[in-house]
């Protein structure tokens, strides 16, 4: 891994004009128009006869893939997705977002969800796009959420990921569920982040339960909710094998397998993302030597914006091209 400290990448300067972690979060998440790309959607039946929506930018065959699994809620429209597939796409790049269960405006069959541990599930999902384009670099991105599962599959697969994807990188992953549960759960995270995430978690599992009855799920106590620590105790951990939310978020975390990844590996976490507190954060000595820590003082919870009013999120896709580009199998 001596190549490793040849690589500059670039440095990441918030704007004075949107200060503090919250509106470094908040505003281009909400307020930052973008052009939403014309996407091809597929439907994908899993290995449990379930199904997932799974939206691509198409290009030409061979050409590098760029796989991204989206954070709680998220989606192909989410804001990060919009300015990675803008940025990617123009340099010939492929780009695909493979909803997790239930996400992506479609109801999936199953009692079942998605979580942050779900390794099975990236698994499925990297090696049949692998299996579909044998002979295209594939790249695989994990934002919030999916950043740990990315993580955790990594961890998990060691040597065996190289089989798969050429390198991958998270971003803004809440690496220890523990720390970054209990900070979503308190003050005005609670009030902002944890409400807006329970609206639409409980609707769902709501009208799931209209059609899969489920006898491990209270209702009233999942309406009755008002944490993620309730949600998931409640919901997340029976419906996904797990005894209790104390255990989910302990066997979930992605940061006790960092020291077992073995590809080209980039995680970003902002060093004031109101999601992640820096407690939770990994230093030189929890990861292997394939994994980098890129740890700016600023950019919020998968914020990142730069320059003058209304800003840009270029620097995040710049960055991710040129890890990319220096670990593509032909440089190395």
């Amino acid at each position: 891994m001596q190549r490793e400290r040849q690589l500059q990448l670039p440095v990441y300067r918030a704007p004075r004009w949107l200060p503090g972690g919250h509106a470094q979060t908040i505003y281009p998440a909400t307020l930052l128009w973008q052009r939403t790309p014309a996407y091809r959607r597929e439907t994908w039946v899993t290995p449990d006869l379930d199904s997932i929506a799974v939206d691509w930018v198409d290009g030409r065959a061979g050409t590098p893939i760029l796989v991204l699994f989206h954070g709680l809620e998220g989606g192909s429209r989410s804001h990060y997705a919009l300015s990675l597939f803008q940025h990617f796409y123009p340099k010939g790049w492929r780009c695909v977002v493979p909803h997790f269960r239930s996400c992506g405006n479609v109801t999936n069959r199953l009692p079942r969800a998605y979580h942050a541990g779900d390794a099975n599930e990236i698994d499925w999902v990297l090696r049949r796009i692998r299996n579909r384009n044998p002979d295209a670099p594939l790249y695989a991105v994990g934002v919030s959420l999916g950043g740990n599962a990315l993580l955790k599959w990594l961890g998990e697969q060691g040597e065996a990921a190289g089989e798969v994807v050429a390198s991958a990188a998270s971003v803004c992953a809440p690496l220890d569920l523990m720390i970054c549960g209990a900070a979503l759960d308190t003050g005005v995270n609670r009030r902002i982040y944890t409400r807006n995430f329970l609206r639409t978690l409980k609707r769902k599992m709501l009208a799931k339960l209209q059609i899969t009855e489920n006898p491990f799920v209270d209702v009233d106590k999942v309406r009755a909710a008002e944490t993620l620590r309730e949600f998931d105790d409640l919901v997340t951990a029976p419906l996904h094998g797990y005894n209790g939310v104390d255990d989910y978020w302990t066997r979930a975390s992605s940061k006790p397998g960092l020291t077992g990844i073995c590809v080209p590996t980039l995680v970003i976490n902002a060093r004031n993302d109101p999601f992640v507190p820096v407690s939770a954060l990994p230093g030189e000595d929890d990861v292997s030597p394939w994994v980098t820590l890129l740890q700016p003082e600023e950019g919020g919870h998968v914020g990142f914006l730069s320059g003058p009013p209304p800003g840009r999120l270029n620097w995040l896709p710049n960055t991710l091209l040129r890890y990319f580009q220096f670990h593509a199998p032909d440089a190395r």
